[in-house]
């Protein structure tokens, strides 16, 4: 396997490396929950959070530097179907997305076994929905005026992929993603 970094279990010692990342303004513009989020509010999510069976959060390594986070929410393992979403440490190196998703839509149908996996993105964040788009999803849907943000409603994209468009595209895309590890 090329070396394109690894998902792993996230450590409790990183969850203030976690909430580093997720409280960056950068990180935060792109996600439902943009306020800043204190450390006792992170813990507690995370209690919540660990033991639901619904629930995958992991974190994204290269080289054995910790550089990002992967989550999968809602799998509904009867209809083998999730939805992902990732964000990356602020200082991670280019090509880092295109490393997470790739070993994202493995572990989605490889570890997880489902048939499809889905994703919501601001419409304002076009390199994102471009990005899953490059590696074969779909937008499958746009919520109008969905998602107040700064005091005006946004569009939300719903985008999805199936497990045999996974399969499909999965090796052409890996010629690509090599050129981006070199550089």
């Amino acid at each position: 396997m090329n070396d394109f970094g690894r998902l792993r279990r996230i450590e409790d010692s990183e969850l203030a490396l976690m909430l580093s990342w997720r409280n960056a303004p950068s990180v935060r513009l792109n996600m439902y929950t943009r306020h800043e989020i204190s450390m006792d509010e992170h813990l507690a999510w995370w209690e919540r959070l660990r033991n639901q069976s619904d629930q995958n959060y992991l974190m994204y390594e290269k080289a054995g530097k910790p550089l990002g986070i992967v989550a999968f929410n809602n799998i509904d393992l009867d209809n083998r179907h999730a939805f992902w979403a990732f964000y990356a440490s602020p200082d991670a190196p280019r090509g880092v997305g295109s490393f997470m998703e790739l070993l994202a839509l493995d572990y989605a149908f490889d570890q997880l076994n489902l048939h499809k996996l889905s994703c919501e993105v601001f419409a304002f964040n076009t390199g994102v929905i471009k990005l899953h788009q490059k590696f074969g999803f779909t937008v499958e849907g746009v919520f109008r005026s969905h998602h107040l943000v700064d005091g005006a409603f946004v569009e939300v994209y719903r985008l999805g992929v199936l497990e045999d468009e996974w399969l499909q595209n999965r090796n052409p895309l890996l010629g690509k993603i090599e050129r981006i590890k070199r550089s």
